[in-house]
């Protein structure tokens, strides 16, 4: 399987807490959702993806205020116009973890805004790319 890659570091502040004083889930969540989606145009070379599912999402540990996370996303497969990543956040300096995620989903779109092949079965990165 391939490996988590922790890029994203995000700090938590106080308009992200709920009632409780820890991290509200929909922020993580949304956090989540945009940085995958970026790994997905990344990726597909395209800027025109959309998210088509999101599985069981386990919250393990609630940051609180103050805490800087970390999330790592990595493809775990490629379909014919779809890439589907697996997502871990932690604590940047716990290293404790914080949610787990088996599968995102993402979808390639055409012009038309519907679903097209993009050809792709491994991933590459950008520098890689920039050698060809």
């Amino acid at each position: 399987m391939p490996e988590l890659k922790f890029h994203t570091r995000k700090w938590v502040k106080p308009e992200d807490l709920n009632p409780n004083n820890t991290l509200f889930g929909g922020s993580l969540l949304k956090w989540i959702d945009e940085e995958s989606v970026i790994y997905a145009i990344i990726q597909l070379e395209n800027p025109k993806v959309v998210t088509k599912l999101i599985s069981e999402i386990n919250f393990i540990n609630a940051p609180v205020k103050g805490d800087i996370i970390e999330m790592g996303i990595v493809a775990t497969e490629f379909g014919r116009s779809s890439i589907t990543m697996r997502c871990e956040v932690r604590n940047k300096l716990t290293r404790e973890a914080i949610l787990s995620i088996d599968r995102l989903v993402f979808v390639n779109l055409g012009a038309d805004g519907r679903p097209k092949p993009h050809g792709k079965t491994k991933i590459s990165f950008v520098k890689d790319r920039l050698d060809e």
